[in-house]
């Protein structure tokens, strides 16, 4: 008998948890919404320097992301948010090359924008109500890039210089179209449908196809908004 009364109650304790859980999401149903926002955008050095450019430097540049999301709650405080961006990377390059024959060096001034599709997804987790954190994988896709820049050519011995300006699409066989990351970030609404985000994505694959020397990897801070339809 006294094992009865514990099976009923470890059941009826298991039911009343289940309903509380179905409630909680419940009260928490699908959302959809929208974001935008900038990114601060880099590439991992691959080593050019042991090319003939030297001073080979990497630097960030400026760009934008803007999409839609889905978010879907699992229980209480879990959600799981996929998100379709428009994401706007790449970086800006400064190098030199010195010519023995003539007499002369080189500079180039280059940013290279990369446009992807990119598909995070999230997996949250609410610290408060309106507060989370969130972290997972990214997936993108290449859809097109540009190369421009300007290229100056100076003289060592009597500083004479011309300076050409270049502004190319990029040759997208010799870039891999997938594009693989992982996001790390949080979110705080200020209002039930208004929030401000941020989120760092690290990339793991290489953006080039053919590359022998060290990656080059998409790294990304996300700033920005995100609106709720509710």
């Amino acid at each position: 008998m006294r094992k009865l009364f514990l099976g009923l109650a470890v059941t009826a304790g298991s039911l009343v948890f289940a309903q509380e859980k179905t409630e909680t999401i419940s009260k928490s149903p699908i959302t959809f919404g929208v974001k935008g926002g900038m990114n601060i955008s880099s590439h991992t050095d691959g080593n050019e320097d042991i090319y003939y450019w030297s001073n080979y430097e990497r630097k960030s540049k400026i760009g934008f992301n803007a999409g839609a999301f889905v978010n879907i709650p699992v229980s209480g405080k879990f959600s799981v948010q996929p998100e379709i961006l428009y994401n706007g990377l790449g970086s800006k390059i400064e190098s030199t090359i010195n010519f023995d024959i003539p007499d002369a060096r080189m500079n180039n001034k280059e940013t290279l924008s990369l446009s992807y599709l990119s598909v995070p997804l999230m997996l949250q987790y609410n610290l408060l109500p309106e507060l989370y954190v969130e972290a997972g994988p990214e997936f993108g896709f290449l859809l097109g890039g540009r190369s421009k820049g300007d290229l100056t050519q100076t003289s060592n011995q009597d500083g004479a210089s011309s300076t050409q300006s270049y502004s190319d699409k990029i040759v997208m066989d010799l870039f891999n179209k997938f594009n693989f990351g992982i996001g790390i970030g949080a979110g705080y609404y200020f209002t039930q449908n208004l929030a401000v985000t941020a989120r760092f994505t690290a990339g793991v694959t290489d953006i080039y196809k053919y590359n022998s020397y060290d990656a080059v990897r998409n790294n990304a801070l996300q700033v920005g908004l995100a609106y709720k339809f509710k």
